[in-house]
């Protein structure tokens, strides 16, 4: 993988995190949706509600690290010599490509509560 050392490397990893903290924001809402979709059920189902007071933790993290790939991929100045592949011009397309589906699939589960009721 990338070295995390690298302004490449951070920019993964704060992508990989926000993903994460995303997942953990809205695991109080999707995973009970997506566990009845397959026909998974039981009381202790109830029991993912005991998250939700994380919530907003996971969402402050969440736009952090977001922010912070973003500051990385468009307003940082050259981070890499010339002759590395970060410096190619199609590396840094597909790299912000990534971020914007990223913050799609992050957007869609931070936004998850307020479109559940239409699954169910």
């Amino acid at each position: 993988m990338n070295d995390p050392t690298t302004a490449t490397g951070r920019t993964t990893w704060a992508q990989i995190g926000a993903v994460l903290a995303a997942v953990g924001a809205s695991l109080c809402c999707v995973a009970p949706v997506l566990l009845i979709s397959i026909g998974v059920g039981g009381a202790w189902m109830s029991s993912l509600t005991a998250l939700e007071p994380y919530r907003p933790i996971f969402v402050v993290i969440t736009l952090a690290l977001l922010i912070f790939a973003g500051w990385r991929l468009y307003r940082c100045g050259p981070s890499c010599d010339s002759d590395t592949a970060c410096a190619r011009p199609a590396v840094k397309r597909r790299q912000r490509l990534i971020f914007w589906l990223l913050a799609l699939l992050v957007t869609a589960l931070l936004t998850f509560p307020w479109y559940a009721p239409a699954f169910l």
